[in-house]
């Protein structure tokens, strides 16, 4: 007589405990738990489509059977992958350079921060870029969150309630995010205070009373704070206006757009150009040079970043230095806390800036100085539950 057949699968004992069988599957999970295949895979990635009590059934199952997919997230294994995620912003445009729609000039220097960090921890880094408000992107996000133990996440691309869900499955630290932000830690600049130093000087150095703003795009956490710290001093000197503006993308090609803007209305040009980032301030400054608009004799152009080539333009250009490198850094030393202690409060860091005054604002030549911007708020930590 031919010995019976032993049942596949994992078999649970009468008192619950996981019996030792074959290795567990997600088959086994999805009819232990009554639920479709296709419902496991949405809980264990963080998806949305399945119902609360539904995910709470799956996830009891999948700690009662004791199931780890590859690549699942952290929650549901205590192995270590030894590997950190970096999300960074791609934004495209028609007819723009891959240099640009990356923003390798930014996440370059982030990067360095991060490696200089990790590299004497025996871990390695896994690079991604996502597009802007892409849903797809977004789906992708979540399956790379199963290979890492952390992630940083750029410029506040994910929105808030998806970062949360993100946060609940393993350490997240956003890079130059939204001061605002309570769902995970924020690492940033000090935007405001960059800002604030550089239009009161514009405004009190140098007399510049009818202001033009090339701004960010509308969903960078940067762009916002340096937008309402303008805002604010603009509104504190009586006389002083924003007299138009232009909605760019960090590119030196939305910065030449906004000079085209300019120079349609020659009769009517600003006393100053403040750019949201350097890349397009020297758009601008391209823009009205072969329009034969001279800087700064007849307006001031500014930008923010103090990345290297607005050094080298002539004029060089006046800006805020935000310590781009510090920011990685800061990042994943926050990141690496975080995964050795899971149940840190969220805490938001701001960095100080310098301004950096140069000839495009109207300085004499040779200008070359350096000063830290007063801080308008100081570092605090997220209100937890929120």
């Amino acid at each position: 007589m031919p010995p019976a057949r032993e049942p596949s699968g994992p078999q649970l004992p009468a008192d619950g405990s996981r019996a030792v069988a074959s290795p567990v599957t997600l088959y086994d999970v999805a009819r232990l738990a009554g639920v479709s295949t296709a419902t496991v895979s949405r809980v264990v990635h963080g998806l949305d489509r399945v119902r609360d009590s539904t995910r709470a059934r799956v996830r009891e199952v999948i700690d009662q059977l004791g199931y780890v997919p590859d690549g699942a997230a952290q929650s549901l294994s205590r192995r270590t992958k030894n590997v950190i995620g970096l999300v960074c912003v791609e934004r495209l445009a028609p007819d723009q350079y891959d240099i640009e729609s990356m923003s390798l000039l930014f996440y370059d220097e982030i990067l360095r921060g991060v490696e200089a960090r990790i590299r004497d921890h025996n871990r390695s880094l896994l690079i991604t870029y996502l597009r802007e408000e892409n849903r797809v992107d977004l789906t992708r996000l979540h399956l790379l969150s199963g290979k890492v133990d952390g992630l940083l996440i750029g410029e506040g691309i994910v929105p808030s309630a998806q970062l949360a869900r993100l946060a609940e499955r393993l350490p997240v630290v956003v890079v130059a995010g939204d001061p605002a932000e309570h769902a995970a830690d924020v690492v940033t600049a000090d935007n405001r205070a960059g800002s604030a130093a550089l239009v009161t000087h514009l405004l009190e150095v140098h007399g510049r009373r009818r202001l033009f703003h090339v701004d960010g795009p509308p969903t960078a956490p940067d762009a916002k704070e340096r937008r309402l710290a303008l805002t604010e001093v603009v509104q504190s000197h009586p006389g002083t206006a924003v007299v138009g503006s232009y909605s760019g993308r960090f590119s030196v090609q939305s910065g030449e757009e906004a000079g085209a803007k300019l120079l349609a209305d020659r009769g009517q040009l600003p006393d100053a150009v403040v750019c949201a980032n350097d890349q397009m301030a020297i758009g601008v400054l391209q823009a009205l040079a072969r329009g034969g608009v001279r800087v700064p004799d007849q307006l001031s152009v500014t930008g923010f970043d103090d990345i290297f080539p607005g050094s080298l333009f002539d004029p060089s250009l006046t800006t805020v230095h935000q310590p781009m490198r510090l920011l990685g850094e800061r990042a994943c030393a926050r990141l690496l806390d975080r995964i050795a202690t899971p149940d840190l409060p969220p805490q938001v860091e701001l960095l100080p800036t310098e301004l950096v005054l140069r000839r495009s604002c109207g300085c004499p030549p040779g200008t070359a100085a350096r000063s830290a911007t007063a801080p308008l708020r100081a570092s605090l930590a997220a209100p937890t539950g929120s």
